[in-house]
């Protein structure tokens, strides 16, 4: 989605309400995708966990920092949630400023 849904998606949110990627009417467009029967999975099966991030900015040692944004996001409708076992963040493969998400399914 390349977008924060939340202030708990980011490092820091308030440095960040007028950047893109955060904006109020992209947040309220994954708001709008989740009230029409799609599930964010980390969310779902991590609750309101903090410092869980897939991408870091190249600059200012971010990552190593951990000063990031969740803006990857693996989503399934309501039909499909029973099947989501796990869905997690893989934060130390290391190849870009994203990080691989990995969802578990039972199918």
């Amino acid at each position: 989605l390349n977008t924060a849904h939340k202030e708990i998606d980011l490092a820091r949110p308030k440095n960040n309400e007028d950047v893109s990627g955060f904006l109020p009417v992209e947040r309220e467009w994954v708001t709008k995708f989740l009230e029409n029967g799609y599930i964010d999975t980390f969310r779902m099966l991590n609750g309101d966990v903090k410092d869980q991030y897939t991408w870091w900015s190249y600059r200012f040692h971010a990552r190593e920092k951990n000063i990031g944004w969740r803006i990857d996001y693996q989503c399934v409708n309501e039909g499909f949630v029973d099947k989501v076992k796990s869905s997690t963040i893989l934060s130390d493969v290391m190849g870009s400023d994203h990080c691989p998400v990995k969802i578990e399914l039972d199918v």
